[in-house]
């Protein structure tokens, strides 16, 4: 039953309002994302270098803007920067990456807006910022209904896909490949996230802060390493992926329209698991931020996207292409770990094991917080010792659990925020501008 309710939600009509919502926000915004790409690069990573204020936080209760992009990035490159791509691949073929390509722009114009209406319409409750798909919904569209579906999703989805999915597979990478059991897995990372969750959204920012760009840098030159010991097979991968998108048979010249369905249904599926756009997560964790311009922070999502899905997951594609394994019968973990073999031999098994362990628990601390805001906007503060003490009692039960009926729930209830979140989007799409100047 729910893999039925799972393809309802996941279907045609999600996919199609995700990229039709992308679309108008595209077109309206006069495909900013593009047309002026190297500025928003100049405005978001290229300014840490020489502005402090995006480093920095003076407000109380606040976080900087770059812990807020770390955050976010934390709840969104989880396993499937890594194991999804592998199973995209695997499922739909190289043209699934050309979708997940597609996605990716289309979600840079929506985290783009879910950003600006989150920092528009956040209220400072109790000394904090909360903002996000609630406010907007409730504020802005003045559908408190909506806000309130939204929240509960969220709630629910922070404790299995933000929590449990991921729990289970640092438990399982880690007795796969040093033999540590799932029991004391589970018991670490109660511990560990206890202690960083305990301290709220500042915590949860200094921790992301540093875990996210070093694991990105580390995760991103084992990938080139690999890529470029076989750099005369990238202009073959570049081929598969975009021949393969469009159906092109190797053989005859022909076009399949099955490759064509499969390869867009898997791309832009595993596209959304893998940069959350459109899902409204990543306006709750940016809302936090201490940033008075909306367009400045819709600038943060987009590059959250961009770094997320067309380059962790371009990268984890091309060392998967490169080196051959497609047909090694491996999918997932597996898959990518006898890519990373191939040139690194016994070292790969570590190192795959450490950058997915870490990318995990990065997700879940991540997810906490937009878990905590929805129960916060749906019970007030005396909500949240009962849910800290219930996302870490899921915590220990996700490591040592079999997890097949909680990942399909928790994808209904991924799906399932998309639907408050883009009404909300659609309606207040005249609201959102890109009038930021350029200069800056």
């Amino acid at each position: 039953m729910p893999d039925i309710i799972n393809n309802i939600v996941w279907g045609k009509p999600l996919l199609f309002l995700l990229l039709g919502t992308g679309l108008i926000y595209t077109v309206r915004l006069g495909f900013f994302q593009i047309v002026k790409f190297p500025q928003i690069l100049k405005r978001t990573f290229f300014s840490l270098f020489h502005d402090k204020s995006r480093t920095q936080c003076s407000e109380k209760g606040s976080i900087s803007q770059f812990q807020a992009v770390s955050a976010a990035l934390a709840a969104a490159m989880g396993t499937g920067n890594i194991a999804g791509v592998a199973t995209a691949l695997t499922i739909g073929g190289a043209g699934a990456i050309f979708w997940m390509w597609v996605s990716a722009v289309m979600g840079m114009a929506l985290v783009y807006g879910e950003n600006y209406l989150g920092t528009v319409y956040r209220r400072r409750i109790n000394g904090k910022w909360y903002g996000g798909p609630m406010a907007y919904l409730e504020y802005g569209t003045g559908k408190k209904g909506l806000a309130v579906m939204f929240a509960v999703c969220c709630a629910l989805a922070a404790l299995g896909m933000g929590n449990m999915t991921q729990v289970n597979s640092i438990s399982s990478s880690l007795e796969g490949c040093f033999g540590i059991s799932p029991a004391v897995t589970g018991g670490a990372a109660v511990l560990i996230c206890g202690v960083i969750i305990s301290g709220g959204i500042k915590r949860i920012g200094s921790v992301t802060q540093i875990l996210i760009p070093v694991l990105s840098v580390a995760y991103i030159g084992g990938a080139v390493f690999v890529i470029g010991c076989n750099y005369d097979k990238i202009p073959a991968a570049f081929s598969e992926i975009f021949t393969d998108a469009f159906g092109i048979r190797s053989v005859g010249g022909g076009i399949s329209g099955a490759v064509i369905s499969r390869s867009i249904n898997v791309g832009l599926r595993r596209g959304v698991f893998s940069n959350e756009a459109g899902l409204g997560s990543s306006a709750v964790l940016h809302s936090s931020a201490d940033c008075r311009d909306p367009g400045q922070q819709g600038l943060w999502a987009v590059f959250e996207v961009f770094a997320d899905t067309i380059v962790c997951c371009t990268l984890t594609a091309l060392v998967i292409l490169t080196t051959g394994v497609m047909d090694s019968g491996s999918d997932g973990v597996m898959l990518v770990t006898a890519a990373f073999g191939k040139e690194t031999g016994e070292f790969a098994p570590y190192f795959i094991t450490a950058a997915v362990s870490l990318f995990a628990f990065a997700t879940i601390i991540g997810w906490f917080y937009c878990g905590e805001c929805a129960v916060t906007y749906i019970f007030g503060d005396a909500g949240i010792p009962f849910y800290k003490l219930i996302f870490l009692v899921f915590v220990f039960v996700g490591a040592i659990a079999q997890l097949e009926t909680v990942w399909t729930v928790s994808d209904i209830f991924n799906g399932l925020m998309a639907f408050p979140n883009l009404t909300g989007l659609i309606l207040l799409r005249k609201e959102v501008r890109t009038d930021w100047k350029v200069s800056e």
